[in-house]
């Protein structure tokens, strides 16, 4: 199989199919669009995530907490704490590890969670250290928003724009490749993007305002989260793709690699559907979040309206990180943010 998230359909047939007793205390099981589990504790819930991080290396600690913390703010619930599993590469360094707890203990802080347990050990057979995190969040009973929520005729909003991490982790790892076709001074800024990654803000205050369901944009851009609030809610969507705010960092180093800022990772950004349009987006822009409609849910029909063209929205077969990765032939990513090359 290709590397990244397994398709949807390999997921329903192989994975969904095989999931034990199913037990009246959990409310919310496994869906495409779905990003957590819920548990039924009487007056409040548990809301449970886990997530791993396989395509960084550079301030992975940070990654993991947020990426974690990221699909908890769908739901409206409030972290509380994460269990962090490493697995280091036999050649990793008591430094690099001090380095990504310390990354992950300052993101914990600056989102009020703890670090309340996980694991860590050397692994044989990994080139790299990859990190798998859990967050635990608490809800009242009836208070968690499912991306199944969104019904025909929410306004399908976008918090600050397209492939916010895929730009940080591209600005770090193919900056050799990057430097006289890209401006340094956007690379410098682009490196910049992966404090924009949280989206826990958001998240709690769309939650007050209205907002039917939420869903952050992870592997395969906002392409791939539109088709996945679809996909969860049974209906349609019809995204303006020409609407979808792209920062002029993200739109310089996509073009120079040649590749489509709307199907590139981008946790940082919260997709948001609502009833109460304007409601939330005064919520959101008084809170210094930016924000834009960039579509509609509909009855069926999933279309996307790109350049003056109408067509069918598929999801992507995959993020254009890996793709892009895997057709300069590497594996993986370098992962260091070493000094820009002369």
């Amino acid at each position: 199989m290709k590397s990244g998230k397994i398709p949807p359909q390999l997921l329903e047939a192989m994975v969904y199919s095989h999931l034990g007793v199913q037990r009246p205390e959990v409310l919310v099981r496994p869906h495409i669009g779905e990003d957590c589990a819920v548990i039924d504790f009487g007056e409040w819930v548990a809301v449970i995530t886990s997530d791993p991080v396989t395509g960084v290396v550079e301030r992975l600690g940070w990654y993991a907490v947020h990426v974690a913390c990221n699909d908890m703010a769908t739901t409206g619930a409030e972290p509380v704490a994460i269990l962090l599993t490493l697995l280091l590469a036999e050649e990793t360094r008591e430094d690099d590890l001090k380095e990504i707890m310390e990354d992950a203990g300052e993101a914990a802080s600056s989102l009020g969670v703890e670090i309340a347990g996980g694991h860590t050990e050397v692994t044989t057979g990994i080139t790299r250290t990859i990190a798998v995190v859990t967050a635990l969040g608490k809800a009242q009973k009836g208070r968690v928003l499912r991306a199944r929520g969104a019904r025909p005729g929410d306004a399908l909003l976008l918090t600050k724009g397209a492939g916010i991490e895929g730009t940080a982790i591209l600005a770090t790892d193919l900056a050799p490749r990057l430097v006289g076709r890209v401006d340094r001074a956007i690379l410098t800024r682009a490196r910049g993007f992966i404090d924009k990654i949280s989206v826990v803000p958001e998240g709690a205050i769309a939650a007050r305002s209205g907002a039917s369901a939420m869903h952050d944009v992870t592997e395969g851009g906002v392409l791939m989260g539109s088709w996945e609030l679809a996909e969860a809610a049974g209906i349609g969507v019809e995204l303006w793709a020409d609407q979808i705010t792209v920062h002029p960092e993200t739109a310089a180093i996509c073009q120079a690699l040649e590749i489509d800022p709307l199907a590139l990772i981008g946790s940082g950004a919260m997709l948001i559907t609502t009833p109460e349009k304007n409601i939330a987006v005064t919520a959101l822009e008084v809170a210094g979040i930016p924000v834009k409609q960039i579509g509609i849910m509909t009855p069926r029909q999933r279309v996307i309206l790109r350049g003056g063209t109408r067509s069918i929205l598929e999801p992507p077969d995959r993020d254009e990180l890996w793709r892009l990765l895997e057709s300069s032939g590497r594996g993986q990513l370098r992962g260091r943010a070493e000094p820009l090359p002369d």
